[in-house]
């Protein structure tokens, strides 16, 4: 599963994936920056280090699982 890895994580890039061009995705973003800056403004400093190590721990998982489901994706391509 290694070039899969590879892969997924952009070390191999057969083609760009241009992520502009989505309006679903912009208005998500959108979304989620308005609403974790609103978000931020009422917590106390400790409490916005509890959250960038949640959001962190998020995005970990969130990568790992995304990067799961394209290999198991890709086996079923191929097989």
């Amino acid at each position: 599963m290694r070039i899969l890895e590879e892969f997924w994580y952009g070390n191999i890039e057969p083609t760009e994936y241009d992520t502009s061009s989505c309006k679903e995705y912009k208005k998500l973003l959108e979304l989620i920056c308005r609403n974790e800056e609103k978000l931020q403004a009422t917590m106390t400093d400790e409490q916005k280090e509890l959250f960038s190590r949640y959001t962190d721990a998020v995005r970990e998982y969130q990568m790992t699982t995304d990067c799961l489901i394209f290999q198991n994706g890709f086996k079923l391509g191929v097989g």
